[in-house]
């Protein structure tokens, strides 16, 4: 593959998938590479001149005001890799470890953190080599940006630490010599541009992004297949109601289920016994609608995320030859934190919705006798759907806690200076599982509308066609999970739905059958 530029301000959530999923190999442009070394050379002058600068010439955080002899500048920006490599837990997986790594040299090829070229090339080799460090998940408040892990990240720079090569967790000084790496020796402002800054937060963000816009266009193809299961109509997609309520997603929602359904028998026309449905298959496109706005905020702080400056201070250079350094706060995390927390309650509720469709399909009376109980014509004897219902209301229950916002909380840090933070790494790490326990979910529902779309098929007799996007759906689950017909161990079935809904086979699925189809935007 050929390299990808980092040049600080084109980076895409794409071309961070590339990287981090599928290891394309990162270079820095020219200009950047030009940008980078003038920044260096501004901060080696500060130094020459005797000038205090943040960072540089001073401590960190409350020692902001003791300063550092010359002599002693390179052991302090060695010591704040050391100092504050505090982070616990389990390390961050391998694709999340690249997406920080990558989001990292990006902020830094922008031309304003003081780095050098050849200490920000070695972070491009470890990643053109996949020596990936050892990242514990927890330990950062979101400001001063993403100190404990990112300083994890950069030990390994310095051949201190543990990473992983070739799937073998190792001394860091091993793995740089295995893979024919050396470590560097940290000049002034290094060590603080390395770990100052929003990356974790940043990758954590872009990651859940993709997995969100994936899990939401899932959700609705799999409501949709409800809608068919439960003898539903859509009437209440028509597009003359939501005209009239214009938020765009909801619009294009309603437009999306219409396009899936298109050409069902298995949806009811007009009747006057039964003119409306249940608001979880008749507010689909609200709900939904509500929800793919949170994922499309997300994205689009993310894109802007991508390619800002998050370290502090800051180096500015003048056509004149002035240098300024200035202090400010592009590493407090509020940004992505609250978008983060947005989208996390969102797709709570997202699995909020799910859960009460899996609990229509298998309750006889809810559904009003159109399926069978519990989903199996031998009640009694057999339990069927009834018990994977459970553990949907048991995820939907856990994201219930989960959802509650990380950013309504600070806790005042380094001697009250750092007195408000963000808390965006938590907000990162709880959105996660969150998506975790709603693909699962949606992946119940899609396994329970599934084995309802049979028993109507089975009871209308004749042969009935499904919607052109439902019937792909469809048609993928039975290829690997077979209708149930008598109790069998249910829980390879569960992940099985949950893959098809996680790694976007289902949306692939119906994009291809369905080329007309609406889908979400970003």
């Amino acid at each position: 593959m050929n390299p990808i530029e980092l040049d600080g301000a084109s980076l895409t959530v794409d071309q961070l998938l590339a990287v981090a999923q599928d290891g394309a190999p990162v270079a820095l442009s020219a200009e950047a590479r030009a940008k980078v070394a003038r920044a260096a050379e501004a901060v080696e002058t500060l130094l020459a001149r005797g000038e205090i600068a943040y960072g540089i010439t001073t401590g960190f955080g409350a020692f902001k005001d003791r300063l550092i002899p010359r002599e002693q500048v390179r052991e302090l920006q060695r010591n704040i890799l050391i100092s504050h490599a505090v982070g616990v837990g389990e390390p961050f997986d391998a694709v999340m470890t690249r997406a920080i790594m990558l989001v990292r040299a990006n902020t830094l090829a922008r031309g304003h953190s003081g780095i050098r070229v050849e200490t920000l090339q070695l972070l491009l080799d470890l990643l053109n080599k996949n020596v990936l460090p050892v990242i514990p998940r927890k330990g950062s408040l979101g400001a001063s940006g993403d100190l404990a892990p990112l300083a994890h990240m950069a030990l390994v720079l310095i051949g201190e630490g543990e990473a992983v090569f070739e799937d073998v967790r190792m001394g860091s000084a091993d793995a740089l010599a295995k893979a024919g790496l050396g470590p560097v020796s940290l000049a002034a402002k290094e060590g603080l541009a390395l770990t100052n800054g929003t990356a974790v937060m940043c990758a954590l963000a872009a990651l859940a992004s993709v997995r969100a816009h994936r899990l939401g266009q899932s959700a609705d193809i799999v409501a949709a297949l409800t809608v068919e299961a439960l003898n539903g109509t859509t009437v209440a997609f028509d597009e003359r109601i939501h005209r009239l309520r214009p938020h765009p997603q909801q619009i294009n929602c309603a437009a999306y289920l219409r396009s899936l359904l298109a050409g069902s028998e298995l949806v009811r026309g007009h009747d006057s016994t039964n003119v409306q449905d249940a608001y979880t298959l008749r507010c689909i496109p609200q709900v939904h609608g509500a929800i793919r706005d949170a994922i499309a905020y997300l994205r689009w702080v993310t894109d802007i995320e991508l390619n800002s400056v998050t370290d502090n201070p800051l180096i500015f250079l003048g056509d004149d030859g002035a240098i300024e350094v200035l202090s400010g706060g592009n590493f407090h995390g509020e940004p992505l934190a609250v978008a983060m927390d947005y989208l996390g309650f969102a797709l709570a509720d997202l699995g909020n919705i799910s859960e009460r469709r899996v609990m229509r399909l298998t309750d006889e009376a809810s559904n009003t006798r159109t399926l069978p109980a519990f989903l199996t014509e031998q009640g009694g004897l057999n339990s069927g759907f009834m018990i994977t219902q459970y553990t949907a209301a048991a995820l939907a229950t856990e994201n219930k806690i989960l959802a509650h916002p990380a950013s309504a909380d600070t806790i005042p840090t380094s001697a009250n200076v750092e007195d408000h933070v963000s808390m965006g790494c938590t907000s990162g790490l709880k959105l996660h599982q969150i998506l975790d326990n709603v693909e699962q979910i949606v992946g119940i529902e899609y396994l329970a509308a599934a084995q309802g779309v049979d028993f109507r098929l089975k009871r209308m007799g004749a042969a009935k066609h499904q919607g052109i996007g439902t019937a792909a759906a469809y048609a993928l689950i039975r290829q690997s999970v077979p209708f149930i017909e008598r109790d069998t161990l249910m829980y390879p079935h569960l992940e099985t739905g949950r893959r098809l809904v996680a790694d976007g086979a289902l949306t692939r699925a119906v994009d291809a059958a369905c080329e007309d189809c609406w889908s979400m935007t970003p």
